[in-house]
C-alpha cells in the first residue's frame, strides 16, 4: 500500500517563488523535521525543502 500525503500551501510570504498559494504539494516523510515543526515537501523546483508547518 501506498500512503502518499499531500497538503495544501495556505502561505507563502518568504518563498513565493518557491510555493504557490492554494497549490497542493506531495510530502517527504521526514521525522526529524516533523519534530522541529517542518515539513517536507516537493516544491516548484522540483526539489525536496523544508518549509514551516504552519505553511501547509
Amino acid at each position: 500500500m501506498n500512503d502518499t500525503n499531500f497538503v495544501i500551501c495556505i502561505n507563502n510570504a518568504e518563498y513565493p517563488a518557491a510555493l504557490e498559494l492554494r497549490k497542493i504539494y506531495q510530502v517527504i516523510p521526514d521525522e526529524v523535521a516533523r519534530d522541529n515543526n517542518l515539513i517536507r515537501i516537493i516544491d516548484e523546483s522540483g526539489e525536496d525543502y523544508l518549509y514551516p508547518n504552519a505553511y501547509f
